[in-house]
């Protein structure tokens, strides 16, 4: 997949907003249909938004987190590089639906949402940074 523009953010309360202005635009410039640009963001909101909330507990930098959206035949997709706690999501379980609104609690479902609209999921540690790729598979045929 090829890189088509980057963004660096500093974790923080507005970091997820401006990463979902940015991917705007980017799906705005390169044209991607608008179902695929909003599965994609959906899931970056979910990846982010744990990221920043969770990601740099107890660290005493400020951190950093870097972008990628990329292009390539039939797929998008986002690259998020962070300094972050270590945390590999592909790895994480699902919790069970709620078999009633009484029993349903709120969050956890995040990355069963993701599992749902991404092609696949790809993390990997490396020099002490969390390298996390999110893939979708191009929805340009199903209008």
């Amino acid at each position: 997949m090829q890189i088509i523009a980057s963004l660096s953010l500093i974790p923080g309360p507005d970091a997820v907003g401006k990463a979902l202005a940015w991917l705007e635009s980017v799906a705005k410039r390169h044209g991607w249909p608008q179902k695929s640009a909003f599965r994609l963001s959906l899931c970056m909101d979910e990846a982010l938004s744990n990221i920043v909330m969770y990601g740099f507990r107890g660290k005493p930098e400020p951190g950093a987190i870097s972008l990628a959206a990329l292009k390539g035949p039939g797929l998008l997709g986002v690259d998020i590089v962070d300094d972050g706690i270590a945390f590999d999501p592909t790895l994480s379980v699902s919790p069970e639906l709620a078999s009633s609104v009484e029993e349903a609690r709120i969050g956890g479902h995040g990355l069963r949402l993701m599992r749902h609209y991404l092609q696949d999921i790809q993390y990997r540690r490396e020099s002490d940074h969390n390298h996390l790729r999110l893939i979708l598979a191009d929805a340009a045929e199903d209008g």
